[in-house]
């Protein structure tokens, strides 16, 4: 088999870790932080912005609908950034090592596009990448078969020359549905093992 023509980062988690409960965690405590988490549907609501809703009004109707968490929330709403963990570097080296054999790379992310905006500040590396399918510019969402559509529409890239890294199931077996190469993120070295396995760098290069 040829080798991928280009090769697709999921963000979250695979290059930089979202931590939101440990940002509440370390400001409220774990107790105060499982009593918001477990009586406002927070993550619902965030899987709504990467689907296209709008940022400031969905926090607001959720303070609205919950006065008794509007603190929390408004720190969702005001302090996001901080809800961004650690970047992994290892595989942000990846992405690099990447660009400069001349890979195209791409990422394909559940994320509003409002905080992707923040977040193209926030993390540089963000900009390393040739484009950008962002769920919440799309208004589609992994693992909608579609954004892979899109992505493949966007490419010009046949499905099977694709090599697409994520840290969700559920994710990566939608890509490998059509015909996607995949590989479930577990671990940076995980990851760059398959990248030299598939001759797309050497060892040095992926840092092994």
């Amino acid at each position: 088999m040829s080798q991928p023509q280009a090769v697709i980062f999921d963000i979250g988690n695979v290059l930089c870790n979202w931590w939101p409960e440990a940002f509440y965690d370390a400001r409220f405590g774990e107790s105060r932080r499982r009593a918001f988490f477990d009586a406002v549907p927070i993550h619902a609501a965030n899987v709504e912005i990467d689907r296209g809703a709008r940022f400031g009004p969905t926090l607001a109707a959720l303070i609205a609908d919950h006065p008794d968490h509007a603190e929390e929330l408004a720190l969702w709403r005001d302090e996001w950034a901080g809800t961004l963990g650690p970047v992994i570097p290892e595989s942000v080296a990846t992405l690099r090592a990447l660009k400069a054999r001349g890979v195209p790379v791409y990422a394909l992310t559940n994320y509003g596009d409002e905080t992707f905006e923040l977040s193209l500040e926030l993390l540089p590396f963000l900009r390393d990448f040739d484009g950008a399918f962002v769920s919440g510019r799309l208004g589609l969402i992994k693992p909608d078969p579609a954004i892979y559509q899109a992505v493949e529409q966007g490419t010009g890239i046949a499905p099977e020359a694709l090599l697409f890294t994520d840290d969700r199931p559920e994710n990566i077996d939608a890509a490998a549905a059509r015909g996607w190469r995949t590989h479930l993120f577990t671990g940076w070295q995980g990851w760059a093992r398959r990248l030299v396995d598939e001759q797309l760098l050497t060892e040095k290069e992926a840092g092994l």
